[in-house]
């Protein structure tokens, strides 16, 4: 093979990407259509399409831009003048890429209750491209915007809710949450940060906050003590702060902007306040339950959509790839090794995406307020699995399509991969760590009955599949819930062990709604490699059914 046919060969990959990824993903609409009624459908489909495309025309490449080193956000603390206007500056491209995202309506979506299927479509587009700087900011932005809508005070709502809703970028603000402080990341009981009621409803905000996502956002959402509160979570109030008060910073200051491994498109800071002016969402002492109940939720949900996102474009990359680089006289998508990568990739992805939109499913519900109670449990138990899960299984997948491209995978301006990865790494840790998250799986599998709806739920849909593998899996499903019940009552068993078993049981419901789907191919595959894996004489021909085509 010449230079120029090898060169050839990656256009030809360059080239096989999607111009309207909305219209390649027959399984997006698969799921979409199942849980949409038609003219609900018809709309998102015309909103996903136009967006699709300004995220490949659009995004992507502003997103290459600005992502690179010497192009990432700095700190501003002041102005030529010495005036001290504690700002973030951007490269241009990550406005371009902002004006994008807004104008495609996902944070705007946040002013109409129930409407989660139409932003987690969007986002999961957005994130083709990885968090691109905007993933963040928009659900950051949507948790702030349904807390306000949910729990404000009207007069707090109506200040601070419309120009969150705005779809031009110039005209809206950007929402953040900050919650983490440098005694406090996981333990947010110990957050020292106070605040002082004013005497008119508003509070003075003093203290540190240590990872301050969009710290350049107009709005920032965060937790202080209230005086003569308990200790613990329950002494904390949520709050709005605006960023800018009659002209000037709001009592807070920059300190530095955090140099992380990914998502370094995005400003992340640590921020100091004294004595900030800000106004509390619901009543302060059911500030924790609004913070995570709402906000921290909506970013775990969000969180795990992205990492479905991000595993949708590994598959592209990689299935693609394959099929057009030649070893050894032939495509490599011929060798059954290659082959077996990619169609773990599909069979991952597939589950995460089943997975993260029957999570969707109950947001919408709960967000219309329409849920019912066994809603709202199945809901408790699928936020933090869902995020737990697909988190860890994003890192995993984008690894494997960077080895399917071997060394030019690992090249940052060869393909989109190299950043996938990092902000991949990050999104693990966005939200609670995966130990933070399954400890609160276990506790609320202990208090509530969780389990029994469980149980009643995921039995439904394996006793109406007709798949040969429904009785394996339904027998599975049963060990597991034990070993779960276990965990509950046993607690030394469900310190060591609980990890595993919260692994096999989102992995067992994922294969359930992915059996109800119709997608009986890749339930199988993650069954045999994943929940059960061993010696498995039906690996080459499910290989083949899900490496048949590249972009499904």
């Amino acid at each position: 093979m010449t230079f120029a046919a090898a060169r050839a060969d990656l256009a030809a990959w360059k080239n096989a990407f999607p111009v309207d990824p909305y219209d390649a993903d027959t399984p997006l609409q698969s799921v979409l259509a199942r849980g949409l009624p038609a003219d609900r459908l018809a709309a998102l489909a015309t909103e996903a399409t136009s967006f699709g495309r300004a995220v490949v025309e659009v995004i992507g490449p502003a997103a290459a831009r600005h992502e690179r080193a010497g192009h990432t956000p700095e700190l501003a603390r002041w102005d030529g003048l010495g005036k001290r206007i504690e700002t973030v500056e951007f490269d241009p491209a990550y406005h371009w890429a902002g004006t994008a995202t807004w104008a495609s309506g996902v944070v705007t979506h946040s002013g109409t209750p129930g409407r989660a299927y139409e932003q987690a479509t969007l986002l999961y587009l957005l994130s083709l491209e990885g968090e691109a700087g905007h993933g963040c900011p928009a659900t950051c932005t949507i948790g702030l915007a349904r807390a306000l809508r949910r729990r404000a005070e009207p007069e707090v709502r109506d200040r601070f809710l419309p120009p969150l809703l705005e779809r031009d970028y110039a005209k809206a603000e950007r929402g953040s949450q900050f919650l983490t402080e440098v005694q406090g990341g996981s333990d947010v009981g110990a957050n020292a940060t106070v605040a002082e009621p004013n005497g008119d409803g508003s509070y003075r905000i003093t203290g540190e906050k240590w990872f301050c996502s969009v710290a350049d956002a107009q709005q920032f959402l965060l937790t202080a003590r209230v005086p003569d509160a308990p200790p613990g979570t329950r002494g904390l109030g949520c709050f709005v702060l605006p960023r800018m008060l009659d002209g000037a910073p709001n009592g807070f200051a920059l300190r530095r902007l955090k140099d992380k491994l990914g998502t370094r498109g995005l400003a992340s800071g640590e921020i100091d306040f004294e004595r900030a002016a800000a106004w509390p969402i619901g009543p302060v002492d059911e500030g924790f339950k609004t913070a995570v109940g709402i906000v921290l939720n909506t970013s775990r949900w969000m969180t795990a959509v992205g990492g479905a996102g991000m595993m949708r474009r590994a598959y592209l990359e990689a299935s693609a790839y394959a099929a057009h680089r030649k070893a050894f006289g032939r495509p490599i998508s011929g060798f059954p090794a290659v082959r077996r990568t990619i169609a773990g990739i599909h069979a991952e992805w597939l589950g995460a995406l089943h997975l993260v939109f029957a999570l969707t499913a109950l947001e919408d519900r709960i967000d219309a307020d329409i849920a019912s109670e066994l809603d709202v449990l199945e809901h408790r138990f699928l936020v933090n699995a869902t995020k737990y899960a697909v988190s860890i299984r994003a890192t995993e997948v984008v690894r494997d399509a960077i080895e399917v491209l071997g060394g030019n995978g690992t090249i940052e301006d060869f393909s989109v991969l190299p950043r996938l990865y990092r902000d991949a790494m990050v999104y693990e840790s966005w939200e609670g760590t995966h130990n933070v998250l399954a400890a609160q799986v276990l506790t609320d599998l202990g208090r509530l009955p969780i389990l029994s709806v469980l149980e009643e739920r995921v039995g439904k849909l394996l006793t109406r599949s007709t798949s040969p593998i429904a009785d394996e899996l339904a027998s599975r499903w049963e060990a597991a819930i034990v070993d779960a019940n276990r965990a509950v009552t046993d607690a030394d068993y469900g310190a060591w062990n609980f990890r595993d078993i919260l692994h096999q049981i989102s992995g067992l419901y994922t294969c359930a709604h992915l059996l109800d789907d119709g997608q009986p191919v890749a339930a199988e595959h993650l069954l045999r490699t994943r929940i059960a894996p061993g010696v498995d004489p039906g690996l080459a021909e499910r290989v083949d059914a899900l490496t048949s085509h590249a972009t499904t």
